[in-house]
């Protein structure tokens, strides 16, 4: 179809129409953003576009006038300023192929909603990015935080954090990303924003495993604590920040991945604490549980570097059949009964007053968050 944008409104493509994609276009639109989102059937293009409605995705949403969607990936692209990926990790690379041709000789921002490795090569959405579409990493930006889908789509405040090598694409996706109920900060970690987001996936299927086996509060506490030194450790001999684990990429969307029933990947962790096999998990997840693809890749590169996570292990174990749920007990894992000190591998206290001051910095950014992007 051809569509016509409002002139005054900058235009923004968003492909992807499922639930974190719709919400995030919907973002953009209450920002003041012409958005066309691409979705791959036509007739949910056709519903977005009549109905103002995602039914599948987001039951009972109203999205903007100014939201519309095509089929047609060259449609959605066309006068586009700035382009938001939302498409499975695993089926990034094969969509990138079909957007290669047009966005081959221009320089306009690519930015990953996605919090996923590719399972075959272990690269991050950003690298899988720069690598098939061979562009400049000024290009690209990734947006990861707290963003339960549903909640933001019902407009509930929250905020995320926008990254890039390049801070000044970073500040240009944060300043179209925000409105009323939602805020961006910006840093230029990419290691640790994107890692940050994978990881807490992770961990929140171990939430969801105990959680299905019965453990109560102390036993999720704990390995919320434990998995953000795993969190951070990790990150960190990638070449991330830790103070970026500690934001709202790591802290924050691991706070709200693990507590919440929204998380697909808590949910699916759940049903293997209920005892139903990885196959059968998958059948009954109508979307994808990044978390599940991303175990393996993980441990392969904790494993190159050195690096111990005893929490991603047994989600591995119980993922492969290999380990009862009801025998989980991640934070207690150790190599031997040493005691040992509660820090991080790169000297950073994960407990006690250093948490604390992340609770602190967390909450000070959502109380300055209004004027304009910040830094994370």
């Amino acid at each position: 179809m051809t569509r016509k944008s409002d002139a005054a409104a900058p235009r923004v493509a968003v492909i992807g129409a499922g639930s974190w994609g719709t919400t995030f276009g919907k973002i953009l639109a209450d920002g003041g953003a012409d958005v066309v989102m691409w979705a791959r059937r036509p007739e949910l293009a056709q519903e977005i576009n009549e109905a103002k409605r995602n039914s599948k995705y987001l039951s009972g949403v109203n999205l903007p006038r100014s939201m519309s969607a095509t089929s047609d990936l060259a449609d959605a692209l066309a006068g586009a300023e700035q382009i938001f990926l939302s498409v499975p990790s695993q089926s990034l690379r094969d969509n990138l192929s079909a957007l290669r041709p047009f966005v081959r000789d221009n320089s306009v921002p690519l930015v990953s909603l996605m919090k996923g490795v590719e399972k075959r090569s272990g690269l991050r959405m950003s690298q899988v990015i720069e690598q098939a579409l061979e562009c400049d990493p000024a290009r690209i930006a990734v947006a990861s935080g707290p963003n339960l889908a549903l909640e933001i789509a019902r407009e509930q405040p929250t905020a995320a954090v926008i990254s890039s090598v390049s801070a000044e694409t970073a500040e240009a996706v944060a300043r179209r990303a925000r409105n009323s109920y939602f805020r961006s900060f910006v840093n230029t970690d990419v290691v640790g924003t994107e890692f940050g987001g994978v990881l807490k996936n992770l961990i929140a299927v171990a939430i969801g495993i105990v959680d299905g086996v019965g453990y109560g509060e102390n036993t999720k506490a704990s390995i919320i604590t434990r998995g953000l030194v795993e969190m951070t450790d990790f990150a960190v001999a990638q070449g991330a920040e830790p103070e970026t684990l500690q934001g709202l990429a790591g802290l924050g969307d691991l706070i709200a991945t693990c507590q919440s029933p929204l998380s697909r990947n808590n949910t699916a962790g759940r049903l293997l604490g209920q005892g139903y096999s990885f196959q059968d998990v998958v059948k009954q997840m109508q979307q994808t549980a990044e978390g599940l693809a991303s175990v393996a890749p993980i441990l392969q590169l904790a494993r190159s570097a050195g690096v111990q996570m005893p929490i991603v292990e047994q989600v591995k174990r119980v993922l492969d059949g290999t380990m009862d749920p009801r025998d989980i007990a991640p934070h207690l894992t150790t190599d031997d009964d040493t005691p040992q000190g509660e820090r991080t591998n790169n000297g950073q206290a994960s407990g006690g007053a250093a948490l604390w001051r992340t609770f602190q910095r967390a909450f000070d950014q959502f109380r300055h968050s209004g004027r304009s992007p910040q830094g994370d």
